[in-house]
């Protein structure tokens, strides 16, 4: 039976899945793989195949835990999970969408406080030049996660290494970057 003819539970996260992103999770049958490859799964709290499952049951309890999981914010989306899936499940596509649903719903893991301040502090960065500027990106993200002293015996050898550059380049064409944020927050992304 295709994805298009299943019928999923009003409202639940499989639904908005297929509907939004064409993601399939319901094509799981838990032979593990993806979690059994995954580079950073001893980590998690929920191995991927946990976080499929929790999604499949379309239980809004099971619904949270995978909201409220450390397992979207450790995902490194390496892809894998998904080179492994005999399903070819798009498992980088549903982490994804679970940590923008978790950011939506205001329920994030507090552990991924700093992992959030990091990916807010780099997109800021390549918002404002086009392209990664690293001091700016270091600066910021030390004043999100108040981590002040974290890593800052690093910086005189970059420094001397021509690693960090005190001023920014702007890359060319910065208005048609700009545009891709700005259909991106168009589309329901936050800032």
């Amino acid at each position: 039976m295709s994805s298009a003819h299943v019928v999923h539970k009003k409202g639940s996260l499989m639904e908005e899945m297929l509907d939004q992103r064409h993601l399939t999770v319901q094509k799981c049958y838990q032979c593990g793989k993806c979690s059994a490859g995954c580079p950073v799964s001893e980590d998690m709290d929920y191995p991927p195949s946990v976080i499929m499952r929790l999604v499949q049951t379309e239980s809004k309890a099971n619904e949270d835990k995978a909201l409220r999981s450390m397992t979207t914010w450790l995902c490194v989306t390496c892809e894998t999970c998904a080179t492994r899936c005999p399903m070819e499940i798009d498992i980088p596509g549903v982490m994804d969408f679970l940590r923008e649903r978790s950011l939506q719903k205001g329920i994030t893991n507090p552990g991924a406080k700093n992992i959030i301040s990091f990916h807010k502090s780099f997109l800021d960065s390549i918002k404002q030049t086009g392209r990664l500027f690293e001091l700016g990106l270091v600066a910021e993200y030390k004043l999100r996660s108040l981590q002040m002293g974290q890593d800052v015996n690093l910086v005189p050898s970059m420094l001397s290494r021509g690693k960090l550059h005190f001023i920014p380049e702007v890359i060319k064409g910065r208005k048609n970057m700009l545009s891709i944020f700005k259909k991106t927050l168009k589309k329901g992304g936050k800032k």
